[in-house]
């Protein structure tokens, strides 16, 4: 059985730990590997590895670190195929997505490459007589990263191409269910000229996550997962002394107006709600219809979501691979029942898909809930899973309050024809990413990404200039060069004369 283990200063490192968990193809059900999870004593030597290779890397001119960042920028181009074929093989996305979600990741270290000009400061000149004063950006130190299973490539690649051209060191700790793409990728760094020790990759459990949350030399975290796990790194973290930005979970509405193209927005709600099987921090899980559209729009969903090819994401391309484990499954199915229990009408029913070549794989179909209730678990809850909730309400006011009233904060969509209404939505809405006529709202990489409410801890968003600003400390320099006595000691608060 193929053993997945970390990758410490510049090279694989098999732990002594012997704790492992099983790596699936979630395609057929068959085990692939098994990943080594880190004892607390590993993760503490990678924190020594990353911390020793600071100082070195942070006095690396910009302009340097961007070299590093152009290379991996050409790797990852040259390797694409490659690196795509082990996220659909571990994850079950399908192949053109999985190269979406690189291309995305990619975004991020083009936005790295121009790390000089991004880590310019102010400089004033004569802000007192004979006095000036300028700012710089300075790294933080070690930094981590703990990540989800849904994106193994983008979202490490929102955090450390940004914390390593500001001349951090970096300890990242990927999930266990997808993990080689994370041990790849520090392999391309290596080619690519990254010092040993400057990117870290350490595989693990709950005991890597609080060694990195607590060890005083990591300066600085970033999460992105679930709601409850994302409270519990802020809160750990910070209580430790730690910079923490903590993403969430969310649950993303997509409101269809009634002068909408209906035919765009069932387009809008069925690449967004079923895309990766759902398994989309982004994903639309919601459609507020609005008025008198609700049963046209139901009826054309049931009849593309029949249409929906379910199947293994390395072959065909289907529109839909399977979820991630069998474990998940099953919670989504959960979902489902619990979704009749309460009342609304499942109108598709992707519980009994399956492909014939992989009885054992981890396939559930598109599933559609009408008439659901803001009362109901399947509207308050994410589900990570291919199920679509509709939500009926009489007008734009009530669409709004809606969602301004739940818990989660990440992402929404308006679909209309009406400028008037689309300013009122951006304006009103209480979301911190908005998509007109837009379904999945992600920002580009020169802009920054992050959600409102509880969907996320802390107080920076992830990367852009908001990654910037995460990984560097602001220093602030007030200069005097005298060239004779300047009038003795002054015990008043000094004002600039």
């Amino acid at each position: 059985m193929k053993l997945i283990n970390h990758f410490v200063n510049g090279e694989h490192f098999k732990g002594q730990n012997a704790n492992t968990v099983e790596v699936f193809n979630p395609a057929t059900g068959d085990v692939t590997a098994e990943v080594a999870l880190a004892s607390q004593q590993e993760t503490e030597e990678a924190i020594r590895i990353a911390a020793e290779a600071l100082p070195a890397w942070s006095k690396t001119p910009p302009l340097k670190r961007a070299r590093v960042m152009f290379k991996f920028k050409e790797l990852l181009e040259a390797n694409l195929d490659a690196l795509a074929a082990m996220i659909t093989s571990e994850h079950g996305k399908v192949l053109s997505d999985a190269k979406g979600e690189i291309a995305r990741g990619l975004e991020v270290v083009e936005f790295a490459c121009g790390i000089p000009q991004l880590l310019k400061g102010d400089y004033t000149e004569q802000v007192g007589t004979g006095i000036d004063s300028y700012s710089v950006r300075q790294p933080l130190g070690v930094c981590a990263g703990i990540t989800p299973f849904n994106f193994p490539v983008m979202v490490p690649m929102w955090m450390f191409p940004m914390a390593i051209a500001c001349g951090n060191t970096f300890v990242l700790k990927p999930s266990e269910k997808d993990p080689s793409a994370s041990i790849f990728m520090a392999e391309l760094l290596k080619e690519a000229g990254l010092p040993n020790g400057v990117f870290n990759v350490i595989q693990g459990d709950k005991t890597a996550v609080d060694t990195l949350l607590s060890d005083p030399r990591v300066s600085a975290v970033s999460f992105v997962g679930s709601t409850p796990i994302a409270e519990y790194v802020y809160r750990t973290g910070t209580h430790h002394g730690k910079r923490v930005q903590a993403l969430g979970g969310a649950k993303n509405h997509l409101v269809v107006m009634p002068d909408a193209d209906l035919d765009q927005a069932v387009d809008a709600l069925m690449g967004a709600a079923y895309g990766s099987a759902g398994e989309r921090c982004m994903a639309i899980s919601v459609g507020v219809v609005v008025g008198d559209i609700a049963d046209k729009l139901v009826e054309k969903l049931i009849a593309r979501i029949s249409e929906l090819k379910v199947g293994n994401g390395m072959f065909n391309e289907p529109d839909m691979g399977p979820l991630v484990t069998n474990a998940h499954l099953e919670k989504v199915k959960g979902y489902i029942e619990t979704g009749i229990k309460e009342g609304a009408t499942l109108k598709a029913d992707g519980r009994d898909t399956t492909v014939a070549e992989h009885k054992n794989g981890f396939f559930l179909g598109g599933c559609l809930f009408d008439h659901v209730t803001p009362d109901m678990t399947i509207y308050k809850e994410e589900i990570f899973g291919p199920v679509l909730s509709i939500v009926r309400v009489d007008d734009f006011d009530t669409a709004v309050k809606l969602i301004n009233d739940h818990e989660f904060g990440n992402g929404v969509s308006l679909f209309t024809r009406d400028g008037h209404t689309a300013r009122e939505f951006s304006s009103r809405i209480q979301v911190g990413m908005v998509g007109v006529n837009i379904p999945i709202p992600v920002p580009v990489a020169f802009h920054s990404f992050g959600g409102w409410k509880r969907s996320l801890f802390g107080d920076h968003y992830a990367y852009g200039p908001e990654g910037v600003r995460f990984y560097t400390h602001l220093k602030t320099v007030t200069t005097r060069w005298p060239t004779g006595n300047i009038g003795g000691a002054e015990f008043t608060m000094p004002v600039m004369k």
